[in-house]
């Protein structure tokens, strides 16, 4: 099979477009024939040197896909051979930078029909990592407010319409050109982050959702009322010290199982969701792509179409 290939930690064109094994589905493994793939900011962290964990060379990137069951084992009994799935890699692995990847069959869920790949792969670790952030960690609740940090990207994008489901009030935090993005996403209020500094303009949040990090940390305690909650995605600064004692840090688990997955199905039935704005690329263009991610302003979700 084809795949982009990493040999060893650096920028962009450390990654190479060419041959790998093809995969063989192990134990309770389906094998995926893939049509679409995600580039998410984990990707571009790792192939880095990031602190994601030790990895082993030659290695390939990736962790959201959709595609076509092509061989699976015998004791995968509720999925088929040619069966349309998307999912994301288990915690700890990746692959899905190549034309096919096994994967264990229960994490992984059928695509709607209503979906492209493209749209699968872009909206599957987005979905999964804002439900688990928004539902199972903050339990936001309808009547209350939410910030959230970076709102024209994948997670932040997906999380705004989750949170207007619930019924909550969404302030997010965007560049000029993003505004309108964000506003169609369900978003009540924006904040041009380069012209006013969203610290001193917010107050009262029951939550925050951060998936910036950073330097912007600081500032989300400020925005929190009593008892209120932060959850975040991306790290604070190095050494960074909560300065209240008086709200909750939380990280979400984002565990990988399909219940979640047909939780973000039962969303976009419902038309609480749709997918984000993407911008294609093919997968031997991965170093163009990383670039623009490494720029952390662009709008929705890149993705690879890989067949």
């Amino acid at each position: 099979m084809k795949a982009v290939i990493l040999a060893k930690h650096g920028g962009p064109d450390e990654m190479r477009y060419g041959d790998a094994p093809d995969p063989v589905a192990g134990p309770g493994e389906v094998v995926v024939d893939i049509h679409a793939a995600s580039v998410n900011a984990a990707d571009y962290k790792v192939r880095q040197g990031g602190a994601y964990g030790a990895i082993k060379f030659p290695h390939i990137l990736g962790r959201d896909f959709s595609g076509v069951i092509s061989a699976k084992d015998a004791d995968v009994t509720d999925l088929a051979v040619g069966d349309a799935v998307f999912g994301v890699t288990d915690q700890g692995k990746e692959g899905a930078y190549a034309e096919k990847i096994a994967i264990k069959g229960a994490i992984v869920a059928k695509k709607p029909a209503r979906l492209s790949h493209a749209e699968a792969a872009a909206m599957a670790l987005t979905s999964l990592t804002a439900i688990w952030a928004l539902e199972d960690t903050a339990k936001l609740k309808r009547g209350e407010t939410i910030l959230i940090q970076g709102g024209a990207g994948g997670v932040a994008g997906f999380a705004i319409q989750l949170a207007k489901h619930i019924g909550a009030t969404v302030i997010t935090t965007a560049s000029a050109s993003n505004h309108d993005y964000v506003r169609r996403l369900g978003a009540d209020r924006v904040i041009d982050y380069r012209a006013e500094d969203f610290a001193k303009s917010v107050s009262g949040c029951d939550v925050v959702f951060d998936t910036v990090g950073g330097d912007v940390r600081a500032g989300c305690y400020t925005v929190l009322k009593p008892g209120g909650r932060l959850v975040w995605i991306a790290g604070a600064p190095e050494g960074f010290k909560v300065p209240r004692g008086d709200v909750e840090t939380l990280r979400p688990a984002v565990a990988r199982d399909r219940a979640h997955l047909e939780r973000m199905v039962a969303l976009l039935e419902a038309g609480a969701v749709w997918p984000p704005a993407i911008t294609h690329y093919k997968l031997a263009d991965a170093a163009a792509a990383h670039r623009v991610a490494e720029g952390r302003h662009l709008q929705g979700k890149l993705v690879f179409d890989v067949r």
